[in-house]
């Protein structure tokens, strides 16, 4: 399972204070559950983050993004967000931070 260590470890430090946060190994990379929702994970094509149907459109209008397809076949409401995307820790928590948005419309699992 090859995913970004450090990519990772950005993560987990930005959901720190977010109570209940697990992280589980899916998509072949690591994904965060929180509530026991996948909120965001990190793959080898970088960060994926799941924004909710209603966003899909608009967070593609972001730079490096693009659709989530590990399967050959788009699935909206996620996406990719390449390693450019998330150089700086801002750009990270701002999309970290969508994904968490998304999660709390969410009823937990």
């Amino acid at each position: 399972m090859a995913y970004d260590e450090t990519l990772a470890a950005r993560v987990r430090d930005i959901l720190s204070d977010q109570f209940g946060v697990v992280e589980k190994k899916m998509f072949g990379g690591l994904a965060f559950m929180w509530r026991g929702n996948m909120t965001v994970g990190i793959t080898n094509e970088g960060l994926m983050v799941r924004v909710g149907k209603e966003n899909n459109e608009k967070s593609l209008a972001y730079p490096h993004t693009r659709p989530m397809d590990f399967t050959g076949k788009p699935m909206k409401g996620f996406i990719y967000v390449a390693p450019e995307g998330v150089a700086t820790d801002d750009d990270l928590r701002a999309w970290v931070g969508r994904g968490v948005a998304f999660s709390e419309t969410l009823p937990a699992k």
